[in-house]
Order: C-alpha cells, then structure tokens, then sequence
C-alpha cells in the first residue's frame, strides 16, 4: 500500500525550542534514523504560544494545548510532516484531521521533589514556599500539607531549578521524567508516590501525532508505539475525556498493569485542595476500545459521586 512513498525520503519534526522539547525530538529522529537510514530527518523550530506567556499560569491562559497548536499548523500548511509532544501536555479531544500515530514506551512517570536543603516533602518547615506550575500537584499538596504555601512555577526546567538555586523556593516538583531526559536526576531529592502524587494523565510518555490523512508517516511512526503505554495512557485519556474537565480543574490518572490486567486510579479536585474525589478500577483490557472503556467507567463513577459540582466551580 505504501510502497510508493515508503519509508518516507524525508521527514520533518516540528518541535518547540526548549531544551526538553529538542531532546525529545532528537529522541525521535534517532529512533527514525535507525529504523529508515535511508530518510532524511529535520526539524521545524517553533515558539508557541504557551511558551512566549511565562508570567501567567497556564490555566489562566488556555492551559497546556497552547504549547502545541503551532505545531498543529505548521503540520496543516505542509511545513512539518510530525510533533513530538509531552502525552500530558496533548488535550483529551483530538483537533478534526489530526491524529496521534504512535505513543512511545513510558519514562519514570511520578512527580519529583526538589529541594537543595530538605529530602522529603514532610520535612519543610511551616510556611515553606513549594513552586509548581500544576494545578494537580497544587491541589495534592495543599490537601497534603496544608502548612506549606504552594506558588505558580513557570518556565523551562533549567529555569524552575535557576530560581530554586536562587532561593525563590524551600522546594518545587517537576515531573521525573523531563529531569531524567535531561541528565538532571541527581537533582532529585525524593520521587513521589502516585499514593502521594498521581501523576498527570500521560505523564512520562512522548506522543508523535501527524495528519489523519498522512497514511505515509502513520506507517512509519507505528514501529516506534509501545502496546502497553498506548492502552494505559488510553484509559488515563478516556477518564479525562469523559470528566470533560477545564485547564481550571486538577485532573489526574494514572493506570498500571497487573498481569493483564489494567490497574486505573483517579483523581479531581478544587484548587485549594479541600474537595476531593479518587477512585479506581481494573479489568482485564487487551485493546484501546477496552481500555476506554475502563477509564470511561471511572470517569462516570467519579461524575455519579460529585465530580460534577467540582467541575461547575472551575467554569
């Protein structure tokens, strides 16, 4: 079927130009390379919208799809041919005409505690300043620790950890993943329990989307998906998509395996941490239609036990 324009001769990433992104493109080029020698692969550096806006928080703005809807253009005007992107930062509901062709195997997905004079969270004295540029871990530290004060954190990685050198913050939490990509793991004091911390829907896992015409790069990007990520990252995504939740709400789920079966746990809760709802379900799940369909059911469990006032507050 594709044997006209397969392996593609030439691919293009459209990217964002912070030094995870790039990483992470080059990740993808290199696996590229090594499957397709014979492709040429380059990139399209772009700054987006989320990363011009550094001095508000994101749900103020638009929320994480501001970091990809440039990439979705470049792509749409033929400048691009495939977008690396943060799973976490990838919206629920797919713009019409594009789709994500492959999710690639799971970094560390927890949250990481980093702090240049404190081990543990439990450690920081009363009155501790803890930076973060996520409402969900906003949400569970305040739950958590409602004697630390939880500030607004934004900027790259190298960023958050300058102003943490600085003394701007006693701690911050960044995802472990972008810290191990970028050879940052010793500057992890503690990594957090998903009893702790549940991570963000997609956390550590790196999506590669494309035009849901470009059967040729669908094809090419299908050896680089991993079987168990794609369906533990689908039923995290369906509990998100079904909750329909704003970049206002604290959402979180994070789904493991169990032998075969898969292992989904659920989180929403107000900002301010004092409403909280969790649950969790599991089920044997041996395609994406079943493991949607477990995150739809705990999506409509947690909506039949109150998620619903949670999400009205945030509107």
């Amino acid at each position: 079927m594709f044997a006209a324009s397969f392996p593609p001769a030439k691919l293009v990433i459209a990217t964002r130009q912070s030094v995870l992104a790039l990483w992470q493109a080059e990740h993808v080029r290199d696996r590229l390379r090594a499957l397709y020698p014979s492709c040429r692969v380059d990139f399209l550096g772009l700054t987006t919208q989320g990363d011009r806006t550094v001095d508000q928080p994101l749900a103020d703005i638009g929320g994480k799809g501001l970091f990809i809807k440039e990439l979705e253009q470049a792509m749409a005007d033929d400048r691009a041919d495939l977008a690396v992107h943060s799973l976490k930062d990838v919206p629920m509901g797919m713009p019409q005409g594009f789709v994500l062709a492959a999710i690639m195997v799971r970094e560390d997905p927890r949250d990481a505690f980093v702090s240049n004079a404190h081990r543990a969270l439990a450690d920081l004295p009363s009155g501790s300043v803890v930076g973060t540029s996520s409402l969900r871990r906003e949400a569970q530290l305040r739950e958590r620790y409602p004697r630390l004060r939880v500030e607004p954190l934004r900027g790259n990685v190298n960023t958050r950890l300058h102003r943490l050198d600085h003394g701007n913050h006693a701690a911050i939490i960044l995802a472990a993943a972008g810290l191990k990509r970028l050879g940052f793991a010793d500057r992890i004091a503690a990594l957090l329990d998903p009893e702790d911390s549940l991570p963000a829907i997609g956390q550590g896992a790196l999506a590669l989307e494309c035009r849901a015409d470009r059967e040729d790069v669908i094809a090419a990007l299908e050896p680089l998906a991993d079987v168990d990520t794609t369906l533990a990252t689908a039923a995290e995504r369906a509990f998100g998509h079904k909750l329909a939740a704003s970049c206002r709400t604290p959402l979180a789920a994070y789904a493991t395996w169990r032998g075969r079966e898969l292992w989904l746990r659920g989180f929403i809760a107000s900002r301010d941490g004092q409403r909280v709802l969790r649950g969790e379900r599991s089920t044997v799940v041996a395609d994406v239609g079943g493991a949607t369909a477990l995150g739809d059911a705990l999506g409509t469990e947690l909506l039949a036990r109150g998620a619903a006032a949670i999400l009205a507050e945030a509107l």
